[in-house]
């Protein structure tokens, strides 16, 4: 009875047979419907939710089978599973386990670093805006952030963030690329910055974002990891891998350091989340899937913009950065009448907006909706 209700489960996701008789990822993306297909939210209900740079493909098959599977598991503690995932993600960054901190969520991650390194004062560098999980935490507890506004071209000015280290300072933050913006730096002159400013303080390189980089041979902070500096190295399962709702992350840290973060942890992961993380590494179909309907729906994204002749930044993530020549609060809700909710305020740049990628229906919604509201 318990393997009977199992399958109907999965046949009520729509997933019993569905995923291999439609040709995998690409033929189901095209043939989906709201009727058939429950793998994405029914496209037609209002609001589209292109505002928070979630994934709308995920959790893959291979992961919802997982997850069904995962339900037995859920009388029991998820030490074993967490101790399994670590081993996996070791072996991903080429590392030993003592490396990995598993997070639930970057997020959690972020909070932990923010406050190991500035408990009771001390000061964190960062871009401004970046991504402010890590800085808003510790400001909490005491310590000063300098933040330091982007360059022209809305990348980490990385020559005026050096100039702000001081003895004072605890952690140097990079979010690379830059959420809100997308922007990448350049790979030597990430690596030479990191390498050079490790030496005299903790760098926590967030890579949420790294997998949709697209440039050959694009360098991860890991490396610095493997040569024994103090870098730090966040990570998600929340993007590429389409499991936002579930809460995986990890660092990548120097065993030392790890063992700091960890002990600043204060949640354990679930279950469910640990066996999703760990089928999510194996699917590397939906991986790719994922990183291509990403770039269609960038690239439609740009049409949009370039035929409104609206200033925008090359991507390297799953969302782009525009200036829509308007404050930012008054696009929010003239979308939102459209059915689209776009991204939060991001100051000082109140005249940008950030928009997510979405499925291609999701996409061409939210272009239909600016340029209905940028033509009055």
């Amino acid at each position: 009875m318990e393997q009977l209700d199992r399958r109907q489960w999965l046949r009520t996701a729509g997933l019993a047979g569905a995923f291999s008789l439609l040709g995998g990822w690409q033929g189901l993306a095209e043939a989906a419907t709201p009727a058939h297909s429950r793998l994405f939210r029914a496209h037609n209900a209002p609001p589209v939710r292109l505002s928070s740079n979630e994934n709308p493909y995920g959790p893959s098959p291979q992961v919802r089978e997982a997850l069904t599977a995962a339900f037995d598991e859920a009388c029991r503690y998820p030490y074993g599973a967490l101790r399994e995932l670590t081993q996996l993600l070791a072996e991903k960054e080429g590392l030993s386990p003592d490396h990995i901190v598993v997070t639930a969520g970057s997020i959690e991650g972020l909070r932990i670093s923010g406050l190991a390194y500035s408990w009771q004062g001390g000061d964190i560098v960062a871009a401004d805006p970046t991504f402010s999980a890590l800085l808003t935490y510790a400001e909490n507890f005491g310590a000063y952030v300098h933040r330091v506004p982007l360059d022209e071209n809305l990348a980490h000015d990385l020559d005026a963030m050096e100039k702000r280290i001081t003895a004072n300072t605890r952690l140097v933050f990079i979010c690379n690329p830059n959420n809100p913006t997308g922007a990448l730096l350049p790979a030597g002159r990430l690596r030479d910055f990191c390498a050079s400013v490790s030496r005299r303080t903790v760098v926590f390189s967030d890579e949420a974002y790294y997998d949709y980089v697209e440039e050959p041979g694009y360098p991860s902070m890991v490396e610095l990891v493997k040569e024994g500096l103090s870098v730090i190295v966040s990570r998600t399962f929340s993007k590429v891998y389409g499991l936002a709702g579930l809460r995986i992350g990890y660092l990548i840290a120097r065993p030392d350091i790890a063992a700091r973060l960890s002990q600043a942890r204060a949640a354990v992961n679930n279950i469910m989340g640990l066996r999703a993380a760990k089928a999510a590494l194996k699917d590397q179909e939906f991986y790719r899937f994922s990183l291509r309907k990403n770039a269609e729906s960038r690239q439609l994204i740009y049409s949009a913009l370039d035929e409104l002749k609206l200033r925008y930044v090359r991507s390297h993530a799953n969302f782009v950065f525009f200036e829509s020549g308007r404050d930012i609060s008054g696009l929010i809700g003239d979308m939102k009448k459209e059915g689209v909710l776009i991204g939060r305020p991001f100051p000082p740049l109140r005249q940008w907006c950030r928009i997510s990628t979405g499925t291609m229906e999701e996409t061409e919604q939210f272009c239909r909706a600016l340029k209905k509201v940028m033509n009055g």
